[in-house]
Order: C-alpha cells, then structure tokens, then sequence
C-alpha cells in the first residue's frame, strides 16, 4: 500500500468514498444530512483541489483508492480571546469499508503527521460525528484526543 498526494485522475475514486461518507452521515445525523450524493457534492472535489489551502491525500492499494483524506491549512487570527491559531485540519477522511482494519488508516494518519512535522505545523485536528464511535476508537487510538465538544438540545 501506498499513501501519497492524489492525482487529479484519482478524483472520481475519491468521490466514490466521499459518498460512503456521506451514506454514513445521512444514517446518522439524517436531520442535519441531505441523502443522495448530487452532482454539486460530487463536483465540490475539484473545488477541494483547485484549492491552494487544502490537499488531497490517497491510499492506494494494487491500483485501487482505498482511503482518502483532505487536509485544509488553518489560520484562525488572534482575537480578544485567543491567540493565533495555525494548524493542518483532516476535513475529510475516509478508508473504504472493504480495506478497514488492515492498516490503512494508520498509515494515512502517519503520512499526514509526518507532512505536519514538515511543514512546521505543531498541531492537526480535526472533527467528527459523536454517532461514529469506530472513528472515534481509531482517532483516540492514534493519538487524537478531545479538547473540545459541541453539544445539541432538541425543542
């Protein structure tokens, strides 16, 4: 296996896990996500790439795209509250169902800490959905941890 910058020709493999995603998302959060993957969110990709803040990271196992991560750097200015915040943030990440558990995700995480290391960035985060308790097992499992939440209350 082999994880790198995607390829523009890698895009429509991309899009096919980008829509595992979202089938996961709308499952669980179907309030918030719109079922379907519509032609704008399969075209929002080449907007991710022509994008010179973002990057797109693949895994590709004997030709196939079997994970894909998009990196967006983060410069969140210095406020009243806060200082400057400046860090590489995973938007998006996703290993194919049929390839979990095989390593694939740790080498992704791997090669995306060792591009924040060259880049001298000293921080990445990145969000999820409280409902997907595997993504968070793996997350923790790596080194993630929690340093802020988002609550809901329903009326």
């Amino acid at each position: 296996m082999v994880v790198r910058f995607a390829k523009r020709g890698d895009l429509d493999a991309v899009n096919i896990l980008r829509k595992e995603v979202n089938d996961l998302h709308v499952a669980g959060k179907p309030e918030v996500f719109k079922p379907g993957f519509a032609q704008e969110l399969r075209n929002y990709i080449y907007v991710i790439w022509d994008d010179p803040e973002k990057d797109i990271v693949v895994a590709e196992e004997n030709g196939d795209i079997c994970g894909f991560a998009v990196l967006a750097h983060i410069v969140r200015p210095e406020n009243p509250f806060m200082y400057q915040r400046n860090f590489l943030d995973v938007d998006e990440f996703c290993v194919s169902s049929s390839y979990r558990r095989h390593g694939v995700a740790t080498a992704m995480i791997d090669f995306i800490r060792d591009i924040a290391k060259e880049r001298g960035f000293h921080r990445i985060e990145l969000n999820m959905w409280e409902f997907n308790q595997d993504a968070l097992a793996f997350y923790e499992a790596v080194g993630f941890t929690t340093y802020r939440r988002y609550m809901e209350m329903f009326l």
